[in-house]
């Protein structure tokens, strides 16, 4: 059974996550701290159960950005290096709060601003939608966190 597709958005979350080197990979657990630093999340998974006590998969059901960013580093999701660099120290939480949580206002203005520095956002979207798609076909499970989201 496919997962509970997440807002596309997280993809770009999680590739900012990779590209900010704030992942810290254990053999059965990954710690992924928050874009301003101010918050660790706790990624488990054993055998194809995974779970995180971020809010969107501990609350929403769906994978956050922490467990797509793990996936991506397990090579169970494709990983542009590349891709993922362009994502390097973008302030998501403040986005995400400027823009009332609505992520793809946040993505919008971020790809605005890349179009400004000439990056070609075609080949990042039609990356983007490439993991989409995968997310859509992974077999895994998610299984809600026994620890709490951080306030």
């Amino acid at each position: 059974m496919a997962v509970k597709l997440p807002p596309i958005e997280k993809i770009h979350e999680a590739y900012s996550a990779i590209a900010d080197k704030r992942i810290e990979m254990k053999e059965e657990e990954a710690e992924v701290s928050s874009s301003d630093l101010s918050k660790k999340y706790l990624v488990t998974w054993k055998n194809d159960t995974y779970s995180s006590n971020d809010n969107a998969s501990y609350w929403q059901g769906y994978l956050g950005y922490p467990i797509i960013a793990v996936l991506m580093l397990q090579n169970k999701l494709s990983l542009d290096k590349q891709i993922a660099d362009y994502f390097k120290a973008i302030p998501w939480k403040k986005l995400n709060t400027q823009y009332k949580n609505n992520f793809s206002e946040a993505v919008k203005y971020i790809m605005e601003d890349f179009k400004t520095k000439e990056i070609d956002c075609d080949k990042i979207n039609a990356e983007i939608n490439k993991v989409y798609q995968e997310i859509g076909q992974l077999t895994i499970k998610l299984k809600r966190s026994s620890i709490r989201p951080p306030k």
